[in-house]
């Protein structure tokens, strides 16, 4: 997978479609991503122990990553992600602007 943990993405489709947010998870097994603000579910919560409070708690839930697109942090575009090696190490670069993404 291109998208990393903390990378800025924009939702390409679905009921989520234009939102921008930060990927908090990445899970390479099912190719899926969670990203903050974005498939947000309401789950029931019952109190497990005394002084706990239960009730309806709103949170992120996974999406596929092929519904994101990387936003370049350079110009600021959704974009795709290419490598390029510089010494020995590989870097992200962004496919419009060559600008490296960290």
């Amino acid at each position: 997978m291109r998208i990393k943990k903390g990378d800025t993405v924009k939702v390409l489709s679905g009921n989520d479609k234009g939102k921008t947010g930060e990927v908090l998870e990445v899970i390479p097994k099912t190719q899926k991503i969670v990203v903050k603000g974005v498939n947000i579910r309401k789950k029931h919560v019952k109190p497990r122990r005394q002084g706990e409070e239960g009730g309806i708690i709103p949170s992120e839930y996974p999406i596929h990553s092929s519904k994101v697109g990387v936003v370049c942090p350079k110009c600021g575009k959704v974009t795709r992600i290419a490598y390029k090696v510089e010494k020995d190490n590989k870097v992200r670069v962004c496919k419009k602007c060559n600008a490296e993404i960290k």
